[in-house]
């Protein structure tokens, strides 16, 4: 075990190197933002959703890039480092939930909306409080993604640019943000699509060279890797390959590991950003290949995530990794650095940088374009806009406002596992978005009122109980850091003893909107129903402006 790490950083890291390698990707991505653009992005049809102009593969490389996120390279790799079948969890959930997507959203979804989710849900109810209620649900599922991607660019600036300084790791997520904000104004979802392919080719890659790497050291034995972890981790060490080691301690936990669970797997179609990534391919079958396609890539992925964090668990050890400045986020990036040095270390970390800004991107043009979509231009103008392209210009000013806010929350959320903050984000889609969705498209009866019970009670019940979680206050502070795993130091609120609340507010959802509708007496329209039945079954009626 050669790998040492110090308070500062990682011994033997280039700074240097790092940021010239990660400067190089950032200028040839905005020089390829830049000349897609040039194709018009003024039109909301083009901004929004490339003009509907990307092929099935081509789009499922995209999904993938969007889907893979900080979370699954750096924030799975180090759960499965430190807690082995407990953190393998959250790759089975995060490819589980692909399942999901495919047999029940995506071609439905691209048969009856145009834009965003606003439009499915609203297709055959009241249109201005249920886009509203889609836009409200919308920001909040991109505010606790983005959470977990600036966290994980804090954690990077952290170990690799021996950044201890807070004021200055803040500096660094400013930076990321702004880089985000500048790929969305400037290329609309064209340009952030080509970022994402480019970011999923180079992130599948640069784990599958990693993965060969680890398994050519133990003579492509995976059972030497796991034997070796075990040995590395001491006393606990034979834990990692059993369920239990983070959450089978108390009934507490255990519960906690199902609702994790539950969140994970449902979670998937409940996410904007995935779902907006459906309007962006021309036809229903096309929309099928995609989900193939990325089902494909992220299942390959999701195995090298298991060699990943096995071996770094073998080759740098779960204290090194716990010692370092990023904690658990840091795993990746110590394995790389334990096999190839300084160079291998830089490509990866800039490949960790790359996800970042792919990832928020996409986050970034979702809400904003949900926002000026749903609210701007169907609740405040309602519908009627003079310029038609003043909504295009809205959504760029709420990316740029979006940027910002990603940028305050992720100086607050620095130092947390972001694959554990991602999760956050999918119990929140899970409850305020797929009970609504899977109502709309499978529900006849279902109408207004059930979907605002839905979204907004979803919504409230999954953002209280995380505020008053051992999520954000309460946990103890650990020895070995000086910090507690909470996300506010020194002060308990928590009284909901779950760290994800899925288990309670996803079935809370599905029952608030099946009581919100059978109380209404309003009955739902049904030609619209039948229009919306066959629409999303059939893709008869589908509008989209392909530009080739």
């Amino acid at each position: 075990m050669t790998t040492t790490v110090l308070a500062q950083g990682v011994e033997g890291s280039n700074p240097v190197l790092n940021i010239t390698i990660f400067g190089l990707f950032v200028v040839i991505t905005l020089g390829i933002v830049v000349y897609v653009s040039r194709r018009a992005t003024s039109s909301a049809s083009d901004f929004y959703t490339a003009g509907g102009g990307f092929s099935g593969p081509q789009n499922g490389v995209a999904i993938s890039g969007d889907y893979l996120s900080a979370a699954s390279f750096l924030g799975i790799a180090g759960a499965i480092a430190l807690n082995g079948y407990d953190g393998f969890l959250y790759s089975i959930g995060f490819l589980v939930a692909w399942l999901v997507a495919l047999l029940l959203v995506a071609e439905l979804l691209r048969n009856t909306g145009k834009y965003t989710m606003g439009d499915v849900l609203a297709f055959r109810m009241r249109q201005r409080p249920v886009r509203a209620a889609a836009a409200t649900s919308t920001l909040a599922v991109s505010f606790f993604y983005l959470l977990a991607q600036m966290a994980g660019a804090g954690g990077l600036v952290a170990l690799l640019l021996n950044v201890t300084d807070k004021f200055m790791q803040g500096v660094v997520i400013a930076i990321v943000g702004a880089v985000m904000i500048a790929y969305v104004l400037i290329g609309g979802m064209r340009g952030t699509t080509w970022v994402q392919i480019i970011k999923a080719v180079l992130l599948i890659a640069g784990a599958g060279i990693m993965t060969i790497w680890v398994l050519a050291l133990y003579g492509f034995n995976f059972s030497a890797v796991l034997a070796d972890a075990v040995r590395a981790g001491g006393e606990t060490g034979e834990a990692l390959l059993n369920p239990g080691k983070q959450y089978g301690k108390t009934a507490i936990t255990q519960i906690d590991f199902l609702s994790l669970g539950l969140a994970l797997v449902l979670g998937t179609a409940g996410l904007p950003h995935i779902l907006m990534r459906f309007y962006t391919v021309p036809t229903a079958k096309e929309a099928r290949r995609s989900v193939v396609w990325a089902i494909w890539l992220i299942g390959l992925f999701y195995v090298f995530t298991l060699v990943l964090g096995y071996g770094a668990g073998a080759l740098v050890g779960p204290e090194e990794i716990r010692a370092a400045p990023g904690g658990a986020n840091s795993a990746a990036p110590l394995l790389a650095y334990e096999l190839g040095g300084t160079v291998l270390l830089g490509v990866i970390a800039a490949v960790a940088f790359a996800t970042i800004l792919a990832v928020v991107a996409g986050l970034t043009i979702t809400a904003s374009a949900s926002f000026a979509h749903d609210i701007y231009a169907n609740v405040i103008k309602k519908g009627e806009l003079t310029d038609p392209n003043e909504e295009v210009k809205i959504a760029r000013i709420t990316a740029v406002v979006i940027g910002i806010v990603a940028i305050l929350g992720g100086i607050l959320a620095n130092g947390q596992n972001i694959a554990f903050l991602v999760a956050l984000a999918f119990a929140v889609a899970a409850s305020a978005n797929l009970p609504t969705i899977l109502y709309s498209l499978f529900w006849k009866r279902f109408n207004t009122q059930g979907a605002l019970w839905s979204i907004y009670g979803g919504l409230g019940v999954t953002v209280l109980l995380i505020v008053f979680s051992p999520v954000v206050s309460g946990k103890p502070v650990d020895p070995a850091t000086g910090r507690s795993a909470s996300m506010l130091q020194g002060v308990d609120f928590s009284w909901f003893p779950l760290d994800n609340p899925g288990i309670v507010s996803i079935p809370l959802s599905f029952l608030l909107g099946y009581i919100g509708t059978v109380m209404s007496k309003e009955t739902p329209n049904a030609d619209k129903v039948s229009e919306m039945a066959v629409r999303s079954l059939t893709g008869v009626g589908v509008e989209k402006s392909v530009v080739h």
